[in-house]
């Protein structure tokens, strides 16, 4: 199920990030422009932060 999420947020952040060049370059939108690519660069940050492996830590019930 993660890999679906994360599967979702790449492409919306791939779309997002296209939707904010094409304001800024066609629309001359220039504030919606960078705030959806300011929204994409988010949502690569999200998953690269959740693609990292973590520490193998013991379950609650064996600390």
């Amino acid at each position: 199920m993660t890999d679906l999420v994360l599967s979702i947020l790449m492409l919306a952040g791939m779309l997002l990030t296209g939707a904010g060049l094409y304001a800024l370059i066609k629309r001359r939108d220039r504030k919606r422009g960078i705030l959806m690519i300011l929204a994409g660069l988010v949502m690569f940050g999200n998953v690269a932060i959740s693609a990292m492996p973590g520490p193998d830590l013991p379950p609650l019930e064996q600390r």
